[in-house]
């Protein structure tokens, strides 16, 4: 086999790949295999951030995907543990923004809890509200994998937190 045949041409992207972080490029968005940790969740909120704003929307609301995003990595691993592995979808389009996040535990669902958003002795439970103000409508369904978890973000008309 000939150089030439073996790399990939001008218009393939590789995926990029360490430990525990596999970043799949799609379209405007990515597919993110990843093991929740600390370095992991910050480069993920990166690449959320230029995915969103690199198709044309706004920061306002690259920030809110960026937001929703860690919301639900954040979930997954107060529920699973560090280190779980969580499948980050991001997909930009020109009204909304699609997040997607699975993590591998298919019987724990979010549920609402009776506490007022501003009861300031409130230590969790904040993030559902989150997403019922960044994302309405959000969805939690049974996967392959675990769960996943949908989030569309309205590309006008976000309320900011």
């Amino acid at each position: 086999m000939h150089d030439a045949q073996a790399r990939p041409g001008p218009t393939a992207v590789s995926p990029q790949a360490s430990c525990g972080f596999y970043l799949v490029h799609r379209d405007a968005g990515f597919v993110l295999h990843m093991s929740a940790s600390p370095e992991h969740l910050h480069e993920m909120r990166q690449v959320v951030f230029k995915a969103v704003t690199g198709s044309g929307i706004g920061e306002a609301i690259a920030e809110s995907a960026r937001l929703v995003a860690s919301e639900l990595v954040g979930n997954a691993v107060r529920l699973c543990g560090p280190w779980a592995p969580v499948v980050v979808q991001v997909f930009p389009q020109e009204d909304h923004v699609r997040v997607q996040v699975h993590d591998p535990e298919p019987s724990a669902f979010p549920e609402r809890r009776d506490q007022a958003t501003d009861n300031a002795d409130a230590e969790a439970g904040r993030g559902l509200w989150i997403l019922d103000a960044l994302a309405p409508g959000w969805t939690v369904e049974p996967s392959p994998v675990g769960k996943q978890i949908t989030c569309t973000l309205p590309a006008s008309d976000l309320v900011s937190v």
